[in-house]
């Protein structure tokens, strides 16, 4: 066994019992090499691993932050419906409709996929909560030439995915997701984590009807490209 891989390792193992608590700054490179007698670059090593399994996060000018190893676990790698997931891994959630009206296609999607400048899309925000702590804001645009009488609240409360499947008959393909740091839509502090996960969805004739931008408290969530929808 490498050295990192044992400092890695241990670190995991203290995690556990709590010595180093979620939430908290893990020691400084500096403070682990001289514990480990080893080299920063060892430390760093061990860090990565520790950030590959979802233990860690490091921030810039921060340190290494712990997180709740016991947090969901989110597919990005799988187009999956929130109410899917939070019946595959039995949580108990509420969610909140914020917005939900018809708008034209936003600039950032004018051009691609051949939406076109004034197009009608349906503006749907909403809110998860867990233990009365929004973890998740759920921004979606579905395109009205699509979905051409929207999504009743009640329904969006639900699970959209379920409403399009067996109420709409629309076969929901596949998606190209991208993953990106932010902050803006939570009330978090400055040194808080938000991950966010925008999905470009596309039905099975490769006909695009969905952007999504889904912003998650990375404290609740562990992220596990493009997503294929499974049968449901």
């Amino acid at each position: 066994m490498y050295k990192f891989e044992f400092i890695s390792a241990d670190i995991q193992n203290k995690i556990h019992q709590g010595i180093y608590p979620v939430g908290r700054l893990l020691p400084s490179e500096n403070d682990l090499a001289k514990t480990y007698d080893v080299s920063r670059e060892t430390i760093r090593k061990a860090q990565k691993r520790l950030e590959d399994t979802g233990f860690i996060q490091k921030k810039q000018g921060k340190g290494a932050i712990v997180l709740d190893f016991a947090r969901f676990s989110f597919p990005i790698s799988g187009l999956t419906s929130y109410k899917e997931l939070q019946e595959s891994q039995h949580f108990q959630t509420a969610t909140q409709v914020l917005s939900n009206k018809r708008v034209v296609a936003p600039d950032f999607l004018v051009g691609e996929d051949g939406v076109e400048a004034g197009e009608p899309f349906i503006h749907l925000i909403r809110a998860r909560e867990m233990e009365g702590e929004t973890v998740i804001v759920d921004h979606d645009y579905l395109r009205v030439s699509v979905i051409q009488d929207g999504v009743p609240d009640e329904i969006a409360e639900v699970s959209i995915y379920q409403y399009f499947e067996q109420e709409l008959d629309l076969q929901i393909s596949f998606a190209n997701k991208a993953d990106d740091i932010d902050q803006k839509h939570m009330a978090i502090g400055p040194d808080d984590f938000i991950i966010q996960v925008n999905s470009h969805v596309y039905l099975e004739d490769a006909t695009f009807f969905q952007y999504t931008s889904s912003h998650h408290r990375i404290d609740k969530f562990r992220f596990a490209e493009f997503a294929r929808r499974t049968a449901h």
